[in-house]
């Protein structure tokens, strides 16, 4: 199906001055751009699992067979079709040239009589500028031969290379397309989309892909689709994925047809007479695959396996093709594999047992096992992407780990390392001795200093937060009228920042207010303050509601506010209440739902209500009752209008904090603010069973146990005790 999206052609034309383009011919139209192109644009097919065609990218003609597109649409020992605009489909020959570094690739195909697309010379590219319009064709998938206008806006360095920047959408098999000029010349080929920005794109320049053209590389297709190919006469593949070889490792990825994504490597030569050991070394791309050691199997889908999955180590018997001859013998949570990193696995198989080990630690024994055969390997789950090195098979591998004394030396080497001058050639010198195993120990040594800083820093952060908390709480005891209701919100602000410094922006609402109150007469009575302090906020320094951004955090922090001039309406209330305060004129909070407000109160006469988010708007009683049925949807009630006390006050910023956490899914932040809620209201129990909660599902199951004996205790009635109590069997597990 032919799907178009066109930009408006006015509004990109708009973007270029009279007389920037530089084509020699005039600018030709959207639509006559891509029907002239459209005979030189291919798709770029490969057979997938089930023998069907799909489409992996796209490409151009750039020659006499010759169609230009993207290294990493082509891959590597992959066979691959070209699909020419009349919908014939045709074998690639051979990679004509290729370079990996800049992604670019050019393959043949035996048509003759194809049509090229023109490409830019070297001076046009010197005069590309931001903002010249371009129109980018490409197969995404589902929508082949999509055309989309936008602008180039500009040219950036990616990785050490000179890119194209475009502002348009790039989508998968977007990549290989032309980016075509008003001319209808190649300017450059799309080879990624922005992990930032939804409507941004890169491409290569084709200034990039002329070297490739004028002194190729030919590999034939035969050739070609044995590199990184596993050598057959050592290693059998069962159940499809994709296993390869590369620098010495043994690499796979994609989905097995095995029942759950199962795909085997097998080797051709058995372990031999028992007893015999097996090991490899395996780091997985993600910590939810599986991936390792098969062994005692019969070529097929019979065997044992020993293997990482979801962080723990699983031993299983496999005795049949699906999850009914499977048997999971034992799963292992141990300290010894380290998730994200190598970790060489063993296993020593004897005739009347086998034994598992993970980084030379003994893990799990078997006795009497039920060996089906003598052949080993390699297997993978679930689309897991695995590495796998140094595999061995021998009547027994050396272990990994240094003698004692070996280790001690090495470790007194590495205690002695300078922190502040250079590493001495002599140190060197003695580690390298050990070699490879002072490297591993050096490894392993960097990554705990580095897991221990983290945890500094998180402690250093749990400190602060909780001195925050305690002098939040102490803030807001006693009366109400005795509370620093500007102290309160600027310590909330310091949970989340903890440079900020609470004393600093109390002396400037000081200042502020003495500004305010040097430009009044000393008999100024209470309305002429407040209508000053109205007038200095509002219409000389600035300060406003905030609409584009209204749910950034930045709203919330009273200091930020202060800095910005701009805010909540809450945040704006309390900085009018407290330097209302300090000119001595009664503001009380008014928290009418949805929309916070401030009350002026005078000794005598009536009160006022003021919108300080309209700029210090004056609102009518009715005008008060309009708003809260709008911002409800129910009748008003009185109850609206009575003052907010500042405890309510602070509970309801770290709300319209909590909220924004929750929208963002931010964890941190959820518990940040719940614990700020409770530490001011511990009877907050909805809350608390929120935390509760969020603390199992991070793994802080002693402060979810707290909560839950707190809420147990207090049989709270606005909380599920039923739904506690499951938690808390969960958390006695």
């Amino acid at each position: 199906m032919r799907t178009i999206l066109f930009c408006s052609l006015l509004a990109t034309l708009a973007l270029v001055e009279p007389g920037q383009c530089f084509q020699d011919k005039p600018a030709k139209t959207v639509e006559q751009i891509a029907e002239q192109a459209k005979p030189s644009v291919v798709v770029i097919l490969s057979t997938a699992r089930d023998g069907k065609r799909q489409g992996l990218g796209t490409g151009f003609v750039v020659g006499d067979g010759l169609i230009a597109t993207n290294y990493h649409v082509i891959g590597e020992a992959r066979p691959i079709q070209v699909q020419l605009a009349d919908g014939s489909v045709h074998e690639v020959t051979s990679i004509h040239s290729s370079d990996r570094n800049l992604d670019l690739a050019v393959i043949r195909v035996a048509v003759k009589e194809l049509k090229a697309l023109p490409l830019s010379d070297t001076d046009d590219a010197k005069k590309l500028k931001p903002g010249q319009p371009i129109v980018v064709l490409g197969h995404p998938i589902k929508l082949q031969f999509s055309v989309v206008a936008g602008v180039l806006s500009g040219q950036r360095e990616v990785e050490g290379l000179s890119m194209l920047q475009l502002a348009i959408p790039i989508e998968p098999g977007n990549s290989g397309g032309p980016v075509l000029d008003q001319g209808g010349k190649v300017l450059g080929i799309v080879t990624m989309k922005s992990l930032v920005t939804a409507n941004l794109g890169f491409a290569v320049p084709i200034t990039a892909l002329k070297p490739l053209l004028e002194k190729p590389n030919p590999i034939p297709m035969e050739r070609w689709l044995t590199i990184g190919q596993l050598d057959k006469n050592d290693w059998k593949t069962l159940y499809g994925g994709r296993w390869r070889q590369r620098a010495g490792r043994i690499l796979v990825d994609g989905l097995g047809s095995g029942f759950g994504g199962r795909t085997l490597c097998v080797a051709k030569q058995p372990a031999g007479k028992l007893p015999q050991e097996l090991a490899v070394t395996i780091k997985l791309d993600d910590e939810k695959g599986a991936a390792g050691l098969i062994f005692g199997g019969d070529g097929g889908d019979r065997h044992y396996g020993f293997y990482p999955t979801g962080g723990k180590l699983r031993l299983t018997h496999f005795q049949g093709p699906d999850v009914f001859g499977w048997k999971i013998i034992k799963d292992i949570a141990t300290p010894h594999y380290r998730p994200g990193e190598w970790n060489t696995f063993k296993i020593r198989m004897e005739k009347d047992k086998f034994s598992c080990y993970c980084n030379d630690e003994l893990i799990v024994e078997l006795a009497d096992p039920e060996y089906d055969g003598s052949i080993v390997g390699l297997a993978s789950f679930r689309q897991t992407s695995a590495e796998f090195k140094r595999l061995q098979v021998a009547e027994r591998v050396a272990a990994g780990k240094l003698a004692d004394g070996a280790l001690a030396k090495i470790k007194q080497s590495i205690a002695k390392l300078p922190l502040d001058r250079p590493i001495e050639d002599k140190q060197v010198d003695s580690l390298a001795r050990t070699a490879p195993e002072s490297m591993a120990l050096l490894r392993d040594q960097a990554r705990l200093l580095e897991k221990q800083a983290e945890q500094l820093r998180k402690l250093a952060h749990a400190v602060h937060q909780q001195r925050t908390l305690t002098e939040l709480a102490d803030t807001l005891k006693g009366q109400d009228k005795d509370v620093d209701l500007g102290r309160a919100a600027l310590l909330i602000a310091r949970l989340d920042n903890e440079d900020l410094e609470v004393d600093v922006y109390l002396k400037e609402l000081d200042r502020v207010a003495r500004e305010v109150a040097a430009g009044l007469p000393k008999d100024a009575d209470e309305k002429a303050r407040l209508g000053a302090l109205t007038t200095f906020l509002f219409k000389e320094r600035g300060f406003h509601g905030s609409r584009l951004e209204y749910y950034n955090r930045s709203n919330s922090y009273l200091n930020e506010v202060i800095d910005d001039r701009e805010g909540l309406p809450i945040t704006l209330s309390v900085l009018y209440m407290e330097l209302a305060r300090r000119l001595k004129v009664p503001v009380v909070g008014l928290g009418l739902p949805g929309h916070f407000t401030v009350r002026h109160e005078p000794a005598k006469g009536k009160s006022q209500v003021i919108d300080v988010f309209e700029g210090g708007k004056l609102l009518t009683d009715q005008e008060v009752e309009d708003r809260v049925r709008k911002n409800t949807g129910r009748p008003f009630d009185k109850k609206y209008l009575e003052a907010s006390t500042k405890k309510a006050i602070v509970l309801r910023m770290l709300f319209n904090l909590l909220n924004v956490a929750r929208q963002e899914e931010d964890r941190d932040g959820l518990l940040r603010y719940l614990d700020g809620i409770l530490a001011i209201d511990p009877d907050a129990h909805e809350n608390r069973w929120m935390r509760a909660v969020l603390r199992f599902q991070t793994g802080q199951r002693q402060g979810a146990r707290a909560d839950v004996e707190i809420l147990l205790r207090a049989d709270a009635p606005d909380v599920d005790m039923e739904r506690v109590r499951e938690l808390q069997k969960l958390l006695d597990n």
